[in-house]
């Protein structure tokens, strides 16, 4: 079955709206439990694809938190740590939208090569880096990859499997993501403890290399084979994914340098920050009056609740990224922790989500809803960031281990259940489109997941460390807040006598209440948002133009799993 043509794909976005009112209408009541599926064997094997190109971006989240301090010293990139993980998430957010395009023009198989040969084509580059541009260029070109990896697998995932019973087999691939996760920072940590930052890159070249192998043998499924090069080149929106791409861009520099290199008043800061938005609101008329195919259809964003899953996926990824990128700060600086410790104590917040997201996908299979899912597990992050306010340089390890467990179960339940949501308020045909925009606001909420606690962060360093670390030789090490989170490391604070050594403990203590007391509002208008969301039926059958190939009249069971559903 081949994709439409551009004239077709044209008409079926204008007609999104009708799309849209049409699934609105449906019955809020559950729907019936879905027919037996069976994945045959070449499901499974595209399944393990799947994970081990999944492990590729898990790792790299998390391995450099612990090993940031050692590489911002060693390369001397002061207050433009930041960048190090801001244009990873900056350039994967912004390549999204197009890689779900391209994935519908090209097919799956060939895009997920490119993207996995960008990601590790990134990883080389950052490894042999020499200076701190060098870093930051391979870290952009990473994030390309990385961006491309989460719509991709997603996207082949809905591809393959009922909505009703996606989130089974996304729990699968999040049993190995968070596996890479978990083991990251403590892979990072062991990594500066015993050899060079440089081997936190190139540990994803054999991974990367495998991936692609693996891709080549097992990922072979249905594609547009009826238009020629030109008509597919034809079919892109250029305009759009520029205009999208220099508004990220203009709007990430702004966060990255407001209140700490310039001020926010400042014109260098305002200037850039006003052109960001303009442009968003330029790409959303481009998109609704110029594009002939959009990047990003104007109809998935006039539906209520997807465009709430998609607000609410925003704000998640934002406080996921919060606790991952700062609670390291608090082990290594205030309990005086190494980097590899560090790794280690922060695996409560990673492992207790697979519980959480295990039990979340179980009860939306068996009941087929979602909004309850949602309310609990936003109540819950509320109370996980409440907790984190409490702590100081004499809790337990007891009290933050509870603290982390309490959010990663909230974070867990909503993980695989906001996008079956959005997906199921739009027709199956749209599902590629809605799944990279749902990804583009999850990678869009990892930069300000980063950018705003570290603008807080070093602003209020600053002005604690004013008034608590009394020897002005001493504070002008951390540089007015841009170097405190480089100085973020035992051994640094071990080098000063003890009165010294208190005073700057205190104010790292002080500096991370603040971004926990501010992460209490993030998680709260996440929890009123999802209040207003619209219950659909989950859809218990497949129509896909992206199906496995058929391999031949024998193979029942390819055939099975393409048609979503055996009785």
């Amino acid at each position: 079955m081949g994709v439409d043509g551009p004239g077709e794909e044209a008409a079926v976005s204008a007609g999104s709206s009708a799309d849209v009112e049409k699934e609105n209408e449906k019955a809020s009541s559950p729907a019936p439990l879905p027919p037996k599926f069976q994945p045959d064997g070449r499901f499974w094997a595209i399944i393990v694809t799947c994970s081990v190109t999944c492990l590729l971006s898990a790792l790299e989240n998390t391995v450099v938190t612990t090993a940031l301090p050692n590489i911002v010293g060693e390369l001397d990139l002061g207050g433009n740590y930041v960048w190090v993980t801001n244009v990873f998430f900056q350039t994967g957010a912004a390549v999204q939208p197009l890689f779900g395009q391209l994935a519908d023009i090209y097919g799956r198989r060939w895009v997920t090569m490119v993207i996995v040969a960008f990601f590790t084509l990134g990883s080389g580059i950052a490894g042999g880096a020499t200076n701190g541009a060098m870093l930051i260029a391979g870290r952009a070109v990473q994030g390309i990859g990385s961006g491309g990896i989460y719509i991709i697998i997603d996207v082949i995932v809905s591809d393959l499997v009922p909505l009703r019973l996606r989130g089974n087999y996304i729990a699968v691939i999040l049993v190995v993501y968070t596996v890479g996760t978990a083991i990251g920072p403590w892979v990072g940590g062991e990594i500066v403890a015993t050899t060079t930052w440089r081997w936190v890159f190139y540990i994803n070249l054999p991974i990367g290399g495998a991936a692609m192998v693996m891709i080549y043998l097992f990922l072979r499924v249905q594609r547009n084979r009826s238009q020629t090069a030109m008509q597919k080149l034809l079919r892109i929106d250029y305009g759009g994914n520029a205009i999208l791409v220099g508004s990220i861009v203009a709007i990430l520099y702004t966060l990255t340098y407001g209140g700490t290199k310039y001020a926010w008043s400042a014109a260098g800061i305002l200037v850039p920050l006003i052109i960001g938005l303009a442009g968003l609101v330029v790409f959303m008329w481009y998109e609704r009056t110029v594009a002939a195919e959009p990047v990003v259809p104007p109809a998935l964003f006039r539906n209520r609740t997807s465009s709430i899953i998609f607000a609410a996926t925003f704000l998640n990824s934002a406080l996921v990224y919060w606790i991952l990128f700062f609670l390291p700060v608090y082990f290594q600086a205030v309990h005086g922790t190494s980097a590899a410790r560090a790794g280690v104590l922060l695996l409560p917040a990673i492992l207790f989500g697979i519980p959480g997201a295990i039990i979340a996908v179980l009860l939306l299979a068996r009941f087929g809803r979602y909004k309850p899912l949602h309310l609990f597990g936003f109540a819950v992050s509320i109370v996980g960031c409440g907790l984190f306010t409490l702590l100081d340089e004499h809790s337990t390890l007891a009290l933050y281990v509870v603290f982390q467990m309490v959010a990663a179960i909230g974070s867990g339940f909503v993980l695989n259940t906001l996008l079956p949501a959005a997906q199921a308020q739009l027709d199956e045909r749209h599902q590629a489109a809605t799944t990279a925009a749902w990804s583009f606001m999850r990678s869009l909420g990892s930069i300000w997941g980063v950018a705003i606690p570290a603008a807080v962060f070093d602003n209020r360093f600053s002005q604690v460390a004013a008034r608590t670390i009394a020897d002005p030789a001493v504070r002008a090490l951390f540089d007015g807040g841009n170097r405190a989170y480089e100085n973020a490391h035992a051994d640094f604070i071990a080098s000063f006598p003890p009165p010294v050594r208190d005073q700057i403990v205190r104010t790292y203590a002080d500096a991370l209440r603040l971004i926990w007391q501010i992460s209490i509002a993030f998680s709260a208008v996440n929890f009123l948002i999802v209040i207003f969301e619209k219950e659909v039926p989950l859809r218990t059958e497949l129509e896909t133009e992206f199906g496995l190939e058929d391999s031949g009249p024998q193979d029942d069971g390819a055939e099975a799993t393409r048609q979503a559903a055996v009785h």
